[in-house]
């Protein structure tokens, strides 16, 4: 898509500014800041909208917000001033109020030669680039401030299996304990170690024992500069070592995973539309996508073929195309539910035949196996991305809501339960909670079911089945009010939402629940 005005051009497959002809360098955020208000320069545009479409609902200040917006007007020479394109609403909003014109662009010509035989890696691949340089990880060992005999290889131990269960995510390149147990003590100075070992994070700590119970601090740290990315402590009883060593582990290690992936995803935020690599472009199409909506959706696209035009055999960024194909029939973007299945099963058997060892390759033919009706099919590919990753959050919510309408309600609890765990602030919590819910709906506990679907819909970037499922379940417990309130909000967000819609992507395999939901659905008019 092509949007005119002024002596602009916004190319929205390009991701490109150009003035007069001519490209001009803005960030990624600053694009994305143009592009909504010029994509919807027949309304105002709210604060709110402004903060979910380009920071993900992340709190940001007025100040912050004002500095993209000066840079947004400075990009497409506009200013405070005269607010000839871009007007302030004062206290509300924005709005574009410049001529727009729009011109379609065509699908590029390696589109079809990429989904030409999804089942191989096509010929282009083999002939391609080295990949973009992945983000790198050293853990230190960490250091033990209360030694002695009992627990002096405490601090290796659990070193080491971080590394284990880090060296399993295939986009994370972790040093080997070989070569990062070389920097030991307190005085290691991160940014040498950094350079040394030529790695981008570094994960260092300490750990203490007081009356039989552990005391893990950890800092996730940028090796360039010593920032902190994410710091935590964990406190664990010492009986059982072997326990704790497998516990503590699995949690570190799941959330420097999601710690690594924001950082990454703010990392190329920052980078100019130009110099934007394969690894960048992915991952902050990574953030758009996670929004579900139709707009973030769109951005995740195109960032992600910008990924695979970088580096056409980079498994995740196909892996990526095909999750934004399964949202555009998932939440009804496209009018062509036929064409957007078949994308996301091809786009996801690419990236399959790219790095079939990949866990979240795996979750997306998953998730092309469950949009396509194949409910055991899907918790194959669930079960294959989990063993791969054994704390990977998605996977493991995923194979909890196929669970769920299976009917294993409390297979699916503890699934979803771990997850949460794992991944206590992962952008899809709202999918987690109504996963919960759905886990008590099947085993008839509508009153919990209710509880956990009214905490989904008020988690950030609830969508509209996260209503549909609130309001069954509040229906189902006898509360017609809040049914009625969560109906309200489903017609706000979808005005043609029919239960269908919801039939279609949740089909529950015990036929007495499937009747159960259907005519609870038709009290709500759904």
């Amino acid at each position: 898509m092509i949007y005119r005005f002024s002596d602009c051009e916004l190319d929205t497959d390009r991701f490109e500014l150009r003035v007069a002809g001519e490209v001009r360098k803005v960030e990624p955020q600053v694009f994305s800041l143009i592009e909504l208000l010029v994509a919807n320069h027949s309304r105002m545009v709210a604060k709110d909208e402004i903060n979910l479409r380009v920071w993900g609902g992340r709190p940001v200040s007025d100040a912050v917000v004002n500095s993209r917006i000066r840079a947004a007007r400075q990009a497409i020479g506009d200013d405070g001033k005269a607010q000839a394109l871009i007007r302030t609403v004062h206290r509300r909003g924005f709005r574009f109020v410049g001529e727009v014109r729009v011109a379609e662009t065509p699908i590029p010509a390696g589109h079809a030669v990429l989904l030409a035989a999804p089942s191989q890696p096509p010929q282009e691949l083999a002939d391609a680039a080295a990949p973009s340089a992945r983000p790198s990880i050293a853990v230190m060992p960490l250091q033990v401030l209360t030694p002695g005999p009992d627990h002096d290889h405490l601090g290796d131990a659990l070193s080491h299996e971080v590394i284990i269960e880090l060296a399993r995510l295939h986009w994370l390149s972790v040093i080997a304990r070989g070569s990062s147990f070389r920097f030991r003590g307190p005085q290691v100075d991160l940014a040498h170690a950094g350079r040394v070992l030529g790695v981008r994070y570094v994960l260092t700590g300490s750990v203490a024992v007081h009356d039989r119970t552990s005391s893990v601090a950890v800092e996730l740290v940028h090796a360039a500069d010593g920032g902190v990315v994410w710091a935590e402590r964990y406190r664990w009883p010492i009986d059982d070592l072997m326990r704790l060593k497998l516990t503590l582990s699995a949690q570190i290690a799941g959330a420097v995973e999601t710690r690594i992936q924001q950082a990454e995803s703010d990392r190329a935020a920052h980078a100019t539309t130009e110099s934007l690599d394969a690894w960048s472009a992915y991952h902050l199409g990574l953030s758009h996508m996670y929004r579900f909506n139709r707009h973030d959706n769109e951005v995740a696209a195109r960032l992600f073929e910008r990924a695979v035009g970088a580096d056409p055999h980079f498994a995740r960024a196909h892996a990526g195309l095909s999750f934004t194909h399964f949202q555009k029939t998932f939440l009804r973007f496209s009018d062509d539910a036929a064409v957007e299945r078949d994308l996301t099963r091809r786009y996801a058997e690419t990236a399959l035949g790219l790095d079939p060892l990949d866990p979240f390759v795996n979750l997306t033919m998953g998730r092309s196996a469950w949009i396509a009706g194949d409910l055991d099919g899907s918790i194959a590919w669930f079960d294959r991305s989990a063993q791969l990753s054994p704390n990977y959050a998605f996977a493991l919510y995923n194979r909890g809501l196929i669970e769920a309408l299976l009917g294993a309600g409390e297979r699916s609890q503890q699934d979803v339960t771990q997850a949460m765990a794992l991944s206590p602030l992962d952008p899809l919590g709202y999918a987690m909670l109504a996963t919960r819910a759905l886990s008590h709906l099947v085993r008839g506990e509508f009153a919990l079911a209710a509880q956990w679907a009214a905490r989904a819909t008020r988690a950030p970037g609830a969508h509209v089945h996260i209503h549909a499922i609130a309001a069954l379940a509040h229906e189902l417990s006898g509360d017609r009010e809040g049914a009625a309130n969560h109906v309200g909000q489903v017609r706000a967000l979808m005005p043609g939402y029919r239960r269908e819609d919801m039939l279609r992507h949740f089909q529950f395999r015990d036929e007495a629940t499937q009747s159960l939901v259907r005519s609870a659905l038709g009290r709500l008019r759904l």
